[in-house]
């Protein structure tokens, strides 16, 4: 990896947890991102679609897993081609 962005998302209990921004993109108006728990090039990790469903009058982003099938093998196939030329290997 190389700089990605890190992020600490908070959950529904109020523990923080970091993730690794692989990739970002915007579909039909709503921004998804790939993220991993994996800080460095040589350890792997695991994969994670977040999809932004902010509120236009929320101050911080507020982000959810991916979890319908359909949407995720969609967004999975979306960030596999966007990601072709690094060196990240995805799977399912």
């Amino acid at each position: 990896m190389t700089e990605e962005e890190k992020i600490t998302l908070q959950t529904d209990t109020g523990e923080n947890v970091d993730f690794f921004v692989l990739e970002e993109t915007r579909i039909n108006g709503m921004n998804y991102l790939l993220v991993t728990d994996a800080e460095s090039d040589h350890e792997d990790g695991e994969c994670y679609i977040l999809k932004d469903v902010s509120r236009a009058e929320e101050q911080d982003a507020v982000y959810e897993l991916v979890e319908n099938d359909d949407e995720l093998d969609y967004m999975f196939k979306i960030f596999s081609e966007l990601l072709e030329d690094a060196e990240v290997e995805l799977r399912k």
